[in-house]
C-alpha cells in the first residue's frame, strides 16, 4: 500500500522530453551547450590573434624582400645606364618605361615578358615601382625605387628624406607615407 501511494508522485513529477527529443539507450542529444560555444570562440579568438601578430608581419617582410630582389634585377638594367626615356627628365611607372624599353630594343622583350611588379598592388598597366630620372647638362642621374610595407625597416640611407635619383642603393624613411602605408622606401640608383 505503501507503494501504490509514491508511484503516482513518481510519475507526476517525471520531466517527460518531447517524442522527437527522446534519448534512446547509447544515444546523446545533439547540441552544444553555452560554454562549449564560449570556449570554442575563445580558442578562434586566440588563433586568430597569433595570425595577425606573427603571420602578417611575416608575409610583409617577404613582400617586401621581393621587392628588393625585383627592384635589385631590373637596377642592374635600366639604372646602370640610367636610361633618359623619350619624354625626358621625370618620373614614371615601370610599366610605362618597360613598355618604351620593350619597343626600342625588341631584343629585350622577352626578358621582360613577365613585367615585375608589387606584390601587394601592382597591375600590367600599374607597377607601382617608379623610376626617377633626372638630366642636368652631361650628367645623368636616375633611381628605380619602391614603398616598403614594414614600418620598422632599417634605414641604411639616412641622409635621404624622399626617393632621389643618384642617391645611392639602400632603404630611406620619406617624410610622408607612401601607396603601401608606411614612410620606408627602397631605392636602387646610380
Amino acid at each position: 500500500m505503501h507503494r501504490n501511494r509514491l508511484a503516482p508522485l513518481e510519475i507526476h513529477h517525471a520531466k517527460r522530453l518531447p517524442p522527437s527529443h527522446t534519448k534512446r539507450e547509447g544515444e546523446s542529444l545533439a547540441g552544444f551547450t553555452i560554454l562549449e560555444l564560449l570556449i570554442t570562440i575563445a580558442i578562434l579568438a586566440t588563433l586568430a590573434t597569433l595570425v595577425f601578430t606573427y603571420v602578417f608581419p611575416a608575409l610583409q617582410k617577404a613582400r617586401d624582400a621581393r621587392r628588393k630582389f625585383e627592384l635589385s634585377n631590373i637596377g642592374r638594367f635600366v639604372v646602370s645606364s640610367c636610361y633618359v626615356p623619350s619624354a625626358g627628365s621625370g618620373t614614371y611607372d615601370f610599366a610605362d618605361l618597360a613598355s618604351e624599353l620593350k619597343s626600342k630594343y625588341p631584343q629585350y622583350a622577352n626578358y621582360m615578358a613577365s613585367l615585375p611588379k608589387d606584390p601587394s598592388l601592382g597591375t600590367e598597366t600599374e607597377t607601382y615601382y617608379k623610376y626617377v630620372v633626372a638630366v642636368a647638362s652631361s650628367t645623368k642621374k636616375c633611381a628605380l625605387y619602391a614603398n616598403l610595407e614594414n614600418k620598422q625597416e632599417e634605414v641604411t640611407i639616412p641622409n635621404l628624406d624622399s626617393p632621389t635619383a643618384g642617391g645611392g642603393v639602400g632603404v630611406l624613411a620619406a617624410s610622408s607615407t607612401g601607396w603601401n602605408g608606411s614612410n620606408r622606401y627602397y631605392q636602387f640608383s646610380n
